[in-house]
């Protein structure tokens, strides 16, 4: 039995057997099929999420068998019950170096992915996402100042750590944290200021969010020139991009709050519905407009930063995620913030593998990999748009 037909008889149980007036193309079965067709999307790319996760967790540097990979982490879960693995090394590999890993993946990508299509729908901007409006930037010049004058500003506690839940966590890993959000959300508020009028136009949105971002370019650049060799090595690796190094005391941060941000944003997804069709018919319809916007972006900026603190600078999840299930399944924000989260968790974790993969047993920052897809996606988003509208 079709989908359609499906829906079909739902319908027919819902208004009873009585009623002959029924069809299967009337609005009810075309709002059910559309329903259908977003569910299923976001089903289908939690699927390939889960694939790609297993296949993160068995290749890198050191290939592990995919039954050996099993075996490791179910054994996490059964104490033990699948016995040893044939190489003691792959317990750690999986347990301690790749798990986080996948972890922080997962976090991040949902993260920009979400934070993008909540941009976008108070914006009402599709060009708008954290990497073009500059928070990413501000948020690397953030941590790019802890690194510079953590031990200046704090002297020996900068190197304190505290266990929690068994786990370590530093003053580092905070003062990253903090410095990220603090200047993140400057340059947030430096673009609301810029373009305050109500009817600024696109373009003026994503040029003042160029011109912040070249503003704490500018920053970085003063940071590098003044930092010492060890600064320097670390402020240029972190700012291409990378999964390495992170451990469990450092999602220990970033978990409670990108889950409690996400869950909250998702509450949202009604009010951004009804924002799309202006803020006048909005605040109509009872929704406190400013609250809201100021609301979800302090939000998503919060969730982008946290992320942007432990990872360095990864473009383009924030603006492709969306964009691509915006064409699946339209711009209901009930589906589109869950789905933007979990393509974008995806876009991520598939790059960190080909990241891992095409050097090894060296390994390519996974910021060089999303900049050349966000550039390949720019390129199809731009000269596709041009094919289809017949433009020359």
């Amino acid at each position: 039995m079709s989908v359609r037909d499906r829906i079909g008889r739902t319908l027919r149980l819902v208004r009873g057997p009585g009623d002959t007036g029924f069809a299967v193309d009337s609005p009810e079965a075309g709002y059910l099929l559309a329903q259908h067709k977003r569910l299923m999307f976001i089903v289908a790319v939690m699927v390939l999420l889960f694939i790609s996760m297993v296949a993160a967790l068995s290749l890198g540097a050191v290939d592990i068998p995919f039954f050996e990979t099993m075996r490791v982490v179910l054994n996490t879960f059964t104490f033990g019950m699948f016995g040893d693995p044939s190489d003691p090394s792959y317990e750690r590999i999986v347990l301690s170096v790749r798990m986080p890993r996948i972890v922080l993946c997962i976090l991040t990508g949902a993260s920009l992915g979400l934070a993008g299509a909540v941009m976008q729908g108070l914006l009402r901007n599709p060009l708008v996402s954290p990497f073009t409006l500059g928070v990413s930037t501000a948020a690397s010049f953030g941590a790019a100042m802890a690194i510079v004058f953590g031990t200046t500003l704090l002297g020996g506690v900068y190197y304190t750590s505290y266990e929690v839940l068994g786990q370590q966590i530093t003053i580092d890993d905070l003062s990253k944290t903090v410095m990220s959000f603090v200047f993140g959300m400057a340059s947030l508020v430096i673009i609301l200021g810029l373009t305050r009028k109500t009817n600024v136009s696109r373009s003026t949105l994503i040029l003042s969010g160029v011109i912040v971002s070249y503003i704490f370019q500018a920053g970085l650049m003063f940071l590098k020139y003044i930092s010492d060799d060890s600064q320097l090595r670390d402020i240029t690796m972190w700012l291409m991009g990378g999964l390495s190094g992170v451990s469990w005391g450092n999602l220990l941060i970033i978990l409670p709050i990108v889950l409690v941000c996400g869950f909250y944003l998702e509450k949202l997804a009604i009010d951004v519905n009804m924002l799309s069709s202006g803020d006048d018919v909005a605040s109509n319809l009872g929704v406190d407009v400013r609250k809201l916007r100021n609301r979800g972006l302090i939000l998503s900026t919060l969730i982008s930063s946290i992320c942007i603190a432990f990872t360095g600078t990864i473009g383009f999840i924030g603006l492709m995620a969306p964009h691509l299930c915006r064409m699946v399944i339209g711009n209901d924000s009930r589906y589109l913030f869950p789905a933007s989260a979990v393509l974008g968790a995806l876009i991520l974790m598939v790059s960190d593998i080909v990241a891992r993969v095409i050097m090894r047993p060296s390994e390519l920052p996974v910021g060089i990999i999303m900049y050349v897809i966000g550039g390949i996606f720019f390129i199809w988003l731009v000269f596709g748009k041009k094919a289809r509208t017949g433009e020359e």
